[in-house]
């Protein structure tokens, strides 16, 4: 138990990346690079639904929704990341490092459902098409979608008010770039049994019971499409698949190992770069890999254009 005489702390310290003020210079300049295509990518991909009557469709529907969620994942983390490598002493308040937390945990498992419900999506799609606009009705397209912020939501409640509960009275430094839930347990001078286990079972529910619905679509669509004879059939079938399945290997595979993996010093720097990749690079990535791989989004470009 924490002492009762400790003294709170009111922020924390951000050991970012390095200290290196010639590393940090560049990493500051590609990685507002990289947030600013992240901005302009998935608000480009939001408004080209918006406006194009022929993406008003489900997977374009849960596309905009992604572009969102992945707008929304690059701002909580980035900017703050960007002005800790122009400072000298890299401070959050305690407040701050909280409402990181909760933002972070909502979008994250809000993400994981989204890919899980568009791998569903594509499965009504390759492997019912002829009741898919019966299936895929705007209602459950809704519902999907709430329900993902829904859960997301309930997550993150769960872990913020375990936080709140805990006290921070001896080191305030925090070996990444950003407000990390586990992290903050682990520095914490409370009791953190519950609070460890409560991370470890929902990141393993949500994690994964979205990854087996993921596998379990594509496993009906692979089963499917190798069915099909025509083989231009097959590579149409495997075409609007291959996008989503990127995207899903690259966060999927980062997420696990970060939380599902059993931490040390020694990977900490392993940590710190595998969080990047879904946590700044994914973002980046989304809205790329589908317009550069689907033509129906490029034809919506090419049309405004």
């Amino acid at each position: 138990m924490a002492k009762s005489n400790c003294t709170q702390v009111t922020e924390f310290t951000l050991m970012g990346f390095t200290a290196d003020p010639v590393i940090q210079v560049m990493l500051f300049q590609m990685f507002l690079l990289i947030y600013l295509v992240t901005m302009l990518g998935n608000l480009g991909i939001i408004m080209l639904i918006k406006t194009s009557p022929q993406l008003h469709s489900p997977m374009y529907y849960f596309l905009g929704n992604l572009a969102f969620v992945d707008l929304c994942f690059s701002t909580v983390v980035t900017p703050k990341m960007l002005a800790d490598f122009m400072l000298e002493e890299k401070q959050v308040t305690y407040a701050g490092c909280i409402a990181q937390v909760f933002i972070f945990d909502i979008l994250g498992i809000a993400e994981c459902f989204l890919l899980a419900t568009m791998a569903y999506d594509r499965y009504v799609a390759i492997c019912h098409p002829l009741v898919y606009s019966v299936v895929m009705s705007p209602q459950l397209c809704f519902r999907l979608v709430f329900g993902s912020y829904l859960i997301g939501l309930v997550n993150s409640m769960s872990h913020t008010m375990g936080v709140l509960n805990l006290s921070f009275c001896g080191s305030k430094v925090i070996d990444f770039y950003f407000c990390d839930i586990s992290l903050l347990i682990s520095l914490s001078t409370s009791d953190t049994t519950l609070n460890s286990t409560i991370l470890i079972t929902s990141a393993s529910l949500y994690g994964i019971s979205s990854i087996l619905l993921v596998l379990s679509s594509y496993t009906a669509i692979f089963s499917t499409v190798l069915g099909i004879h025509s083989a231009k059939g097959k590579c149409k079938a495997f075409s609007t698949c291959a996008s989503h399945l990127t995207v899903v290997s690259i966060f999927y595979g980062t997420s696990f190992f970060m939380y599902l993996k059993p931490s040390s010093e020694n990977s900490r720097a392993k940590e710190k770069w595998a969080v990047v990749l879904y946590a700044v690079v994914t973002p980046v990535l989304n809205p790329l890999i589908y317009s550069l791989r689907n033509k129906e989004v490029k034809g919506a470009l090419r049309r405004i254009i």
